[in-house]
């Protein structure tokens, strides 16, 4: 029972290491409209952070910016280009644009 209680949050934690939402995305990098002039938009993505609030809403944005990013990289992007929010609103739903630029 002591293995168990042991293995457990050890298992969970190295789920979360294969989260890409968590642990972050490699190969795509974000960037701005002007940077990405002369690469081809292959999609626009869309994502609600699962949390709101004071406390949960940065680790939320977090963990959505990073999922756009992951389904941006299946889809063969080498960069993203997010939407920009206002400041001081809430944010309710991350966008960004897609990009494959020449290496």
């Amino acid at each position: 029972m002591k293995r168990l209680a042991f293995a457990l949050p050890v298992l969970i934690g190295l789920a979360a290491c294969n989260n890409p939402g968590l642990a972050g995305v490699r190969g795509v990098t974000e960037a701005t409209a002007a940077e990405v002039v002369g690469c081809t938009l292959l999609t626009n993505i869309r994502m609600a952070p699962g949390v709101y609030g004071p406390v949960l809403a940065e680790p939320g944005l977090r963990y959505a910016r990073n999922m756009v990013k992951d389904e941006a990289r299946a889809a063969g992007a080498t960069h993203v280009v997010f939407d920009l929010a206002r400041p001081g609103e809430p944010t309710y739903e991350v966008r960004a644009g897609a990009w494959r630029c020449p290496a």
